[in-house]
């Protein structure tokens, strides 16, 4: 399903848009469906502490889990996607942020939310989806004196932003440690890192090095950031393959000990 809306009281619709804000400035810019006006957005906006363990800056595991013939052949494991960098054209990385993981870059996720989510136009999204209602020019995220843009200085915030802490109480008790010895023993950490990259790492197209104070932290997100099938998707799908519509990328961050 990649749903067509319609705004401005059926004159105009947008294919394929997965960001349907219910509410605008300007009604004729407000998404309907057949049904009436869209309850919101497909798929919603994640909450921080998700955003703070994909932090773009960790060596994702995806790359040993989508060896074909790899250690992980047969076995349950999560599914994998190239997407395109938006600050690097040309080039593409595993995806981890969003619930498609539909972007590869935690500037690339935080360049089209603020487009998509706010309506801000920046270099990495530099056209609204429509013009209905537009009153300024683009890109309308301009760089201030220092050269970076809104989007640079919210993705240092978030990059800056300490991941949920474990409870290491808990983590000390003997059912947690059977636990992580089994979880070590059928082979999930694998996919499920509890490491960030090495300092020194350049990602993201060669457009983000990996800085002394984020490498080789043990953040333990216990997550692999990739596609699920959980049952629960929504049938959108936002990069190919066509099976990823089904899928969707499950927290596990702050969700365990």
């Amino acid at each position: 399903m990649n749903p067509t809306v319609l705004i401005n009281d059926g004159a105009n619709s947008i294919a394929a848009f997965h960001h349907q804000p219910s509410r605008s400035r300007s009604p004729g810019a407000e998404t309907h469906t057949r049904h009436g006006k869209y309850p919101g957005a497909v798929g919603g906006a994640q909450h921080s502490g998700r955003r703070l363990c994909r932090s773009d800056w960790r060596q994702h595991a995806g790359d040993h889990c989508a060896e074909p013939g790899g250690r992980l052949e047969g076995k349950i494991h999560g599914e994998a996607v190239q997407v395109p960098v938006l600050e690097a054209p040309g080039q593409t990385r595993i995806g981890r942020f969003g619930w498609k993981d539909q972007h590869g870059s935690l500037l690339s996720f935080i360049g089209d939310a603020y487009m998509n989510e706010m309506g801000v136009t920046n270099r990495l999204r530099p056209h609204d989806t429509t013009t209905i209602g537009k009153i300024t020019p683009d890109p309308e995220d301009k760089p201030d004196n220092l050269g970076l843009a809104n989007i640079d200085h919210f993705a240092q915030f978030v990059r800056g932003t300490k991941v949920p802490p474990r409870d290491a109480a808990l983590a000390a008790t003997p059912a947690a440690q059977a636990g992580q010895a089994h979880f070590e023993q059928v082979g999930c950490n694998t996919c499920h890192v509890e490491t960030t990259a090495p300092a020194g790492t350049v990602i993201n197209g060669g457009q983000f090095s990996v800085p002394e104070a984020l490498g080789n932290k043990i953040i333990l997100p216990y997550s692999d950031f990739l596609l699920h099938d959980a049952g629960t998707s929504d049938g959108v799908m936002q990069n190919s393959p066509q099976d990823t519509a089904n899928k969707l990328a499950l927290p596990h961050c702050g969700v365990c000990a």
